[in-house]
Formats: structure tokens, C-alpha cells, sequence
């Protein structure tokens, strides 16, 4: 007689192999050696490289506000291409065409792309690469929110939430990191690699007063915790992984009269007495893609006007 399948299974744990993570040895030779970069001779081209951005980036959740002013503001500092994958990105494709004209030297494309589909995702990254020669960099804005009380909560919205926000976001950042690691095998030595950088939120580090937003909350969290695994296990190949965590932003997801009361409380709960803007997110993001973020990974930077402090 056969012993049950769960005992067989049980059994089977004692004999595992278990991997272990390789972590770079930080040599000249290495993808984690440390920069040459010697002393600007003049001040404006040291402040102009300090945070330049090099290389060509792939935006998820682009076409949102938020997404669209990051475009923008890592195209100012020097971004070569960029890739928009958004789920609709011709919402915005006023403004897309707007920055086109602005960055003339830019390659600018956009994909219709849901982030949950592995192999939708596989194919614009697979994409992005012939259109724009290179994945250099990541940035994962897409996100969705439900508020409802937990008791209330349909297991489908717990599950859509997290697919979109944590599971989207690793599907994202896998397939964009096996590119990279692609492109540093064809560089000798020092070379390669790129930057990852998750949206994370302030809802990652506390429970949101008023809203009951559980579902949001906990996909946002294990970003957090995503980032600091791919941060330790991806190092080794020059790649950097980060979070940004936003405060509550003032952009069209946070308006309409049913969110006036919420809006004040937000404002009143905060030391600076309002919401933020988006242009106001946009130094971290450069400074996590620039140069001058170089030695930053598995960090998490909140910008939320110092409410966390409460």
C-alpha cells in the first residue's frame, strides 16, 4: 500500500536543494564596480551629470498622471528612449505628442499592454528592445485601488488588486530584468545592469484614515518587501532595485465632490497641510535612474510631505 501523497511530500523535504543567492563581489571586473567618475573641471557639468540619465526606459502605467510628468521629467535629464505601456494609452496622447515635440532627439513610443498578461508583457519588452535598442531602466506606475470594508470585500476585487499592483509588477520587472541581464553579458567587465523602480505607496506603511482600503494596502506593502528581494538577489548583475512611496497626490484619482471630506482630513493629517503634487514626486524618481543614485538599491523613499511621521 502507498504512504498518502502528503507524507511522501513531507518526506521529500529532507532531501531538497535548495538555492542560494550569489552576491557580487564588488571587484573592478564585477557589474557592482564602483564608478570612475572624476572631479567636474566646472561646476555646471558637474551638477548636469551628477543626475544625468542615461539609456532608454520602460514606463508602466505611463499614460497616468503621475507616469506622464516622471516621462517627462526623465527626459529633461537626458532619457534617450522611452517606452509608455499602458492599457489605454491614447487617453493621453495629447500629451505624449506634446512631449515628443519637446524632446525632438527622443525615440517616444507607446503599447497597449495589461501587466498581468506574462506573455503580452514578454512581447512589448521584446518590443521595446528593437524600437528602442535597450531596456536601461524600469518604472512601475500602474496601480488600481478599491475601497470597501474587509467584511464587504469580494475575494475576485482582493485578487484583482494584488494581480494588477504586486503580481503585474514582478511579471514587469522579470521580464524587463532578463533583458538586461542579456545586454551585460555582451559587455566586458563593468557594464550593463539598469535600475527597477516600483510606485510603492505611504498605504505600504500604514493603514489609510478614512478610506477601508485593505486590498491596496497590502498589494502596496509586498512591493515593498519585492523590491528588497530583487534588490539582493539581481545586485550581482548591476541592477538596482527601488521603491518610491507617494503621499496622497492631488491628481484626477483623488477628486470628484464624493472625496471632499476625505480630501480635508488627508490635508488636516499632514504637517504641511495639503496634498502633493505631481511634480513633486519627480526628484526621487530621477534621482533612483540617475547617476546620482548609483550606490541606492533596496531603498525605499517616501515623499508624502512628512505625513508617515504621524
Amino acid at each position: 500500500m502507498s504512504p498518502p501523497s502528503d507524507l511522501t511530500d513531507r518526506n521529500a523535504l529532507t532531501s531538497r536543494i535548495v538555492p542560494s543567492m550569489t552576491l557580487s563581489t564588488g571587484s573592478p571586473t564585477s557589474k557592482t564596480a564602483p564608478p570612475t567618475n572624476p572631479i567636474a573641471q566646472d561646476s555646471t557639468t558637474g551638477a548636469r551629470q551628477r543626475f544625468s540619465v542615461t539609456g532608454n526606459a520602460v514606463i508602466t502605467g505611463g499614460a497616468g498622471t503621475l507616469g506622464l510628468r516622471s516621462c517627462d521629467a526623465l527626459l529633461e535629464h537626458g532619457l534617450k528612449g522611452l517606452m509608455i505601456l499602458d492599457v489605454n494609452p491614447a487617453e493621453s496622447e495629447k500629451e505624449i505628442q506634446a512631449m515628443r515635440e519637446k524632446f525632438p532627439y527622443a525615440t517616444i513610443a507607446t503599447m497597449v499592454v495589461d501587466v498581468t498578461d506574462e506573455e503580452r508583457v514578454s512581447e512589448a519588452m521584446k518590443e521595446a528592445v528593437r524600437v528602442l535598442g535597450s531596456i536601461d531602466h524600469l518604472l512601475c506606475f500602474v496601480g488600481v485601488v478599491g475601497c470597501v470594508d474587509a467584511l464587504e470585500m469580494p475575494v475576485s476585487q482582493w485578487r484583482r488588486i494584488l494581480d494588477i499592483n504586486t503580481t503585474g509588477s514582478f511579471i514587469c520587472a522579470q521580464a524587463a530584468a532578463r533583458q538586461m541581464v542579456e545586454q551585460g553579458k555582451a559587455t566586458e567587465g563593468p557594464g550593463g545592469g539598469g535600475s527597477i523602480t516600483f510606485i510603492a505607496s505611504i498605504s505600504a506603511h500604514r493603514v489609510n484614515y478614512p478610506q477601508p482600503q485593505a486590498a491596496y494596502n497590502v498589494s502596496k506593502a509586498a512591493l515593498l518587501m519585492l523590491k528588497s528581494c530583487l534588490a539582493a538577489e539581481w545586485a550581482r548583475y548591476g541592477i538596482r532595485t527601488n521603491t518610491v512611496s507617494p503621499g496622497y497626490m492631488d491628481t484626477i484619482l483623488n477628486e470628484g465632490d464624493g472625496l471632499t471630506e476625505h480630501r480635508r482630513l488627508w490635508a488636516e493629517r499632514n504637517p504641511f497641510g495639503r496634498m502633493g503634487t505631481p511634480g513633486e514626486l519627480t526628484g526621487a524618481v530621477v534621482l533612483l535612474v540617475s547617476e546620482a543614485g548609483g550606490y541606492i538599491n533596496g531603498a525605499d523613499i517616501v515623499v508624502d510631505g512628512g505625513g508617515i511621521v504621524f
